[in-house]
């Protein structure tokens, strides 16, 4: 009994010590930073870019199977204009003014609006 939690404790241990947290990257383009984020497995989560240190332009955001998930922009680290979020089969529409939600189409998966606000 004891060798058996040994070796499940020596089990735990390696995989902790194996397990990659794998960090984002920062390359410079232009006068922006552009950041990639990724998951564990070292697919894409999402990407974009950053001005005097806040978002800024056009982010994109994906699921662990490297579907489009959102996109939209930051100016100077608010969100601004039409943002687009993917869920299934079904895509919203999210107009933003000033930071804050002016209205939402919800489309439904033959391009008809199904709700809007």
């Amino acid at each position: 009994m004891k060798n058996y939690i040994t070796a499940i404790i020596a089990l735990l241990l390696t995989t902790t010590l194996f397990a990659q947290d794998i960090k984002p990257t920062f390359e410079k383009e232009g006068d922006l930073i552009k950041g990639t984020f990724y998951y564990e497995n070292g697919e894409v989560s999402q990407f974009g870019f950053y001005k005097n240190g806040k978002l800024h332009g056009k982010w994109i955001s994906y699921n662990r199977e490297g579907k489009k998930t959102a996109i939209g922009n930051y100016d100077q680290g608010v969100k601004s204009g039409k943002w687009f979020f993917w869920n299934n089969d079904n895509l919203s529409e999210v107009d933003y003014s000033k930071n804050q939600i002016a209205s939402v189409i919800n489309w439904g998966s033959k391009q008809n609006i199904v709700s809007r606000n």
